[in-house]
């Protein structure tokens, strides 16, 4: 894990983690972690792998189709490109 220092806190904005903390049972620096993990990786964030798979539902992909793409991928040589 990374380790992050924060300078020139002001005393007003540390007084109001602490409180915040101890509302939430946590320690200042537990508190800390929560407010940054859910402002930079918040609930409702789109995941690519998730969106790839409902498209895929959408519009009928099959684990048959993947393995068809595969096979035919392996079976033949790329065929270089040519600017002429």
């Amino acid at each position: 894990m990374a380790d992050v220092t924060i300078r020139n806190l002001s005393k007003e904005a540390h007084r109001a983690l602490k409180v915040r903390a101890a509302q939430h049972n946590r320690s200042a620096e537990a508190e800390m972690r929560a407010i940054l993990e859910a402002a930079v990786r918040p609930e409702g964030r789109p995941r690519l792998g998730t969106a790839l798979s409902e498209m895929s539902r959408k519009i009928g992909l099959t684990n048959a189709d993947v393995e068809a793409l595969e096979h035919g991928r392996a079976a033949r040589a790329a065929e270089p490109m040519r600017f002429e």
